[in-house]
């Protein structure tokens, strides 16, 4: 068992969630309080109704997740956001989330573990968000753009939508997860030829096939399941808590 705000003080400094830049209103952190000890944590990429649920089925007293509740101005407590606190409420589970500072950290990112796991070896980094420079990574490959979408496809766990606006050979590949279609042109700007993300709108087809670019969209769900669960992981080996993931797709 452990101190619920000793867990929290260890994630707020290991990810530098007073330091790095997000979206405007995004809490990032402690954001629902609640019991001490903690015996079980969950890990979830988005705060909702299902993986609340989850979690206090899983008998857990913290939730991590990548996707908080709070995005903004704070809210009429009404609704699905009453429901969704009630759960936390009655189940005494604390809410923890960390959107960009997961998305970008060095070792449990999600950005650096899907390249870890894609077998790609990271030589730098480029790409901007909002105030955060440097969100995405990239590494150099030597491999047929077929076959990179096929290990992209076993380590998501879904065929990917792919526009082949590039080369059929893959040489430089970035990585941005989740919803980062507006990193095309970074993508082009920085010298690569593949780009890997999680989801797109209609207008990025042309956006890459006019630029000479392979993206590739692995799901923005998909895309972002590797940094809680190895937050979570790292919890329970320093704390000596279970963990377990509450895996609730979107399809998206």
């Amino acid at each position: 068992m452990a101190d619920l705000h000793e867990i929290v003080e260890f994630l707020d400094e290991y990810l530098g969630t007073a330091s790095v830049p997000d979206a405007p209103g995004a809490r990032n952190g402690l954001q629902v309080d609640a019991r001490s000890p903690v015996e079980h944590v969950c890990a979830a990429v988005d705060a909702c109704q299902a993986t609340i649920e989850g979690a206090a089925r899983e008998g857990a007293q913290l939730l991590l997740v990548h996707h908080g509740l709070f995005w903004g101005d704070p809210l009429p407590v009404t609704g699905r956001t009453y429901r969704r606190l009630k759960g936390l409420f009655d189940a005494d589970v604390a809410l923890y989330s960390a959107h960009a500072p997961l998305d970008v950290h060095p070792e449990i990112g999600n950005n650096a573990l899907l390249a870890e796991e894609l077998g790609l070896e990271i030589e730098g980094r480029f790409g901007s968000w909002r105030d955060l420079d440097d969100i995405g990574v990239w590494s150099t490959a030597d491999l047929p753009l077929d076959e990179l979408v096929a290990r992209i496809a076993d380590t998501c766990g879904d065929e990917p939508f792919v526009i082949p606006g590039g080369p059929a050979h893959v040489r430089r590949v970035g990585i941005i997860t989740g919803g980062a279609e507006s990193a095309i042109v970074d993508a082009h700007e920085a010298g690569l030829d593949t780009f890997i993300t999680g989801e797109g709108s209609h207008h990025s087809f042309h956006d890459a096939t006019e630029l000479g670019l392979n993206v590739v969209y692995a799901g923005h769900y998909l895309t972002e399941v590797l940094g809680v669960k190895a937050l979570a992981a790292l919890v329970a080996e320093r704390f000596g808590t279970g963990w377990s993931f509450v895996d609730h797709p979107t399809g998206l």
